[in-house]
C-alpha cells in the first residue's frame, strides 16, 4: 500500500451489522463476495477489487455515504438482491449516465446498484 499510486485512495470501508451471519449470507448470495471472520463480531469482505468489513452494532443509522455498486445486468442484480433478502427502497430509475436502484441489506445499510448498459 505504501506506493504513490495508492496515496489518497479509499482503501477499506466498514459497515455496521446487527447480525453478522445474516449479513454475510446476503452479500455472498447477492454478490458472491468472500469473507474472513475475525471473531464473532467482525467479518472482513472482498469483492475482488475493494475490501471492507462488517462490525456488530446494536442498530444501523440511516444516512451517511452511499456506496454504489456497478453491474452489467441491472435487472438480474435487482432479482438477486430481492432473492437474497434485500429490501428495495428506491426502484429502478434513470439518471444522467444510466439507471440504478437502491436497497437495504438485512441490517438496514442502504446501497445502490447502477448500470450504463
Amino acid at each position: 500500500m505504501a506506493t504513490p499510486e495508492n496515496d489518497h485512495r479509499i482503501d477499506y470501508i466498514e459497515f455496521p451489522a446487527t447480525d453478522i451471519v445474516r449479513t454475510k449470507q446476503f452479500y455472498i448470495e447477492a454478490f458472491g463476495w468472500t469473507f474472513e471472520d475475525y471473531g464473532p463480531d467482525y467479518a472482513s469482505f472482498s469483492d475482488g477489487r475493494l475490501a471492507g468489513g462488517f462490525f456488530t452494532a446494536p442498530h444501523v443509522q440511516a444516512g451517511g455515504p452511499l456506496v454504489v455498486i456497478y453491474t452489467t445486468d441491472l435487472q438480474g442484480m435487482y432479482e438477486r438482491v430481492v432473492a437474497a433478502g434485500g429490501k428495495i427502497v428506491r426502484p429502478q430509475f434513470e439518471f444522467p449516465g444510466g439507471r440504478r436502484f437502491h436497497f437495504t441489506d438485512p441490517s438496514g445499510n442502504e446501497l445502490a446498484i447502477w448500470s450504463n448498459v
